[in-house]
């Protein structure tokens, strides 16, 4: 039976007889792969990938992205083109040929603004990155402010997404020692004068219950530091943000819980948002008062700063997968390192933050932005080793519109008022995807082993970082997804099954080089397959 593969040009195209894959070739493109019994050409060795079905590991609960700072523009848009950026980010719908229409995302991070904006040219923050505060300096509150971003909360939640998180980069220009959102080299300490911690928890806690009741948004999550250990310390001008000690963490967590309590909140607490791995096992280009986080605060013995019996804090420690992309094997190393750590401290990961910096200088560092499968590709490899090997619960990528920079999903056209404008695509968005799209909240990951042709164990076989990279995960409804990134430029033989003896039709969904195929559904196999070059494909079985 012949049976082609959907989405190649003709120079590429693949067809599969009883199993095996002639490939019809191109002289400019040098690849390889499966060839029937008798054919001269190099025989490209087939690795058969095994979904561990009896040993579970973590509970993935979303995927997410961040409206910071675009959608206070975007989201006064005309509405035509923010529902097409809507659709992009959290639509769960399909075309007429079964391929999905968005990436589904199912946590949305809301940057709960600080008042910069109000201060205009004296906040010493780029206009670009000011945001509005709902808190009026008279103690009033103004819920016509963030216009923009509440908006966008809106047009997720009307796309089912199940998750909302409010973030913060620093407390209201009221209550700093600055009387500024931004930490203008003060030093590593709070940017909070010592008799507001109280004001600032309240003013959160407010926050969100005001915008529940006027927008029927319920926060899930509340983030009230983030990257507190940077150590740039925001000197500006450049956007609004804090460090704090971890003993200033502490406090805060602790009067912002009574605050959730008593305004009578279901919402969790979120910290520390660190800006780097580093600092969460160690003291990185810090002070050891912003260093050693997950013993400082999970420690009993760590009288002082102990949070282990606070009652809204959730049972996880969030940090940022900025700068510990690179070495390969250093990528792995510390992420595992940071696995055993919580699991010592029984906490759970979630990476809540992530984009290209300068030195990912694999695929050029962040400047310029790119629209190939060049830096999809990478930031997969980041999220196959974030999930794999840090057991990470929750996965954000930060900004989900930007501008010529590598930070954004989508890349934004603004008008020169800023008040219109449109948004392109990329391969960077539809590769999250395959992921968002297919593991919905509370999948749980599972292991996954690989062997050769002879039945051999491959060592380390799911996760070659250079080739092929799999993971395996099983969705309440019991459907089976397994995503597998073919790093190289070859066409990998693929077969897949799972180790409990059920035979699956798996539907197969690839974004790759071509300019078609954007979570493109191109058909569907009992398990035998072949990976494209270049690509991220995503299997389901139901």
């Amino acid at each position: 039976m012949l049976k082609s593969i959907v989405g190649l040009p003709t120079s590429r195209r693949i067809k599969e007889i009883t199993g095996a894959t002639i490939l019809l070739i191109a002289t400019s493109i040098p690849a390889l792969a499966f060839q029937p019994a008798g054919n001269t050409r190099e025989t490209v060795k087939t690795t058969h990938f095994i979904v561990s079905t009896r040993q579970p590991q973590q509970t993935v609960e979303h995927f997410g992205a961040s409206d910071a700072w675009s959608m206070k523009t975007i989201g006064l848009w005309p509405e035509k083109e923010q529902r097409k950026i809507a659709d992009w980010l959290f639509s769960l719908k399909t075309d007429a040929s079964g391929s999905p229409l968005g990436i589904g995302l199912s946590l949305w991070r809301f940057n709960l603004g600080a008042g910069s904006e109000e201060q205009g040219e004296s906040s010493q923050i780029n206009s670009g990155t000011r945001t509005q505060c709902l808190l009026r300096p008279d103690g009033t509150y103004d819920w016509t402010r963030q216009k923009g971003e509440r908006n966008f909360l809106k047009l997720a939640k009307k796309r089912k997404v199940p998750y909302f998180l409010a973030f913060l980069n620093s407390a209201p220009v009221q209550f700093t020692q600055n009387g500024l959102a931004t930490n203008t080299g003060r030093g590593g300490t709070i940017n909070l004068r010592s008799d507001c911690y109280d004001d600032f928890a309240r003013f959160m806690a407010t926050a969100l219950k005001g915008i529940e009741e006027h927008d029927s948004i319920h926060f899930s999550y509340l983030s009230p530091v983030n990257e507190p250990d940077g150590h740039w310390n925001w000197l500006g001008p450049k956007q609004e943000g804090s460090p704090a000690t971890n003993r200033e963490i502490a406090r805060l967590v602790r009067e912002t819980d009574k605050q959730l309590r008593k305004q009578h909140l279901t919402t969790q607490i979120i910290i520390p948002e660190s800006s780097d791995l580093r600092c969460l096992l160690d003291v990185h280009q810090t002070s050891w008062e912003r260093g050693y986080t997950i013993r400082t605060l999970f420690s009993k013995d760590s009288t002082s700063t102990w949070l282990g019996n606070v009652q809204t804090l959730a049972p996880v420690i969030a940090g940022h997968s900025y700068w510990t992309n690179t070495p390969l094997k250093y990528m792995r190393d510390i992420r595992v390192a940071l696995r055993d750590t919580l699991k010592k401290y029984g906490r759970g990961f979630w990476q809540t933050e992530t984009c290209i910096m300068s030195n990912d200088e694999e695929i050029g560092g962040g400047g310029g932005y790119d629209f190939s499968m060049k830096t999809a590709l990478y930031v997969a490899r980041i999220i196959h080793h974030d999930l794999v090997f840090a057991n990470a619960q929750s996965w954000s990528w930060w900004r989900a519109i930007g501008g010529d920079y590598r930070d954004g999903l989508l890349r934004g056209y603004w008008s020169k008022d800023g008040n219109t404008g449109w948004v392109a695509d990329s391969k960077l968005l539809w590769t999250l995807g395959n992921y968002s799209r297919f593991i919905r909240p509370e999948a749980v990951r599972y292991d996954m082993t690989a062997t050769d042709e002879m039945g051999k164990n491959v060592a380390e076989g799911f996760n070659d970082v250079h080739g092929v990279m799999c993971s395996a995960y099983r969705n309440k409804d019991n459907s089976w997804v397994v995503v597998a990134i073919n790093y190289s430029g070859n066409f990998k033989p693929f077969i897949l099954s799972t180790d409990d003896g059920q035979g699956h039709e798996w539907q197969i969904f690839r974004t790759s080089e071509v300019s078609t195929e954007n979570l493109k559904h191109v058909g569907q196999t009992d398990g035998r397959t072949t990976l494209v070059p270049r690509s991220v494909t995503t299997f389901v079985a139901r």
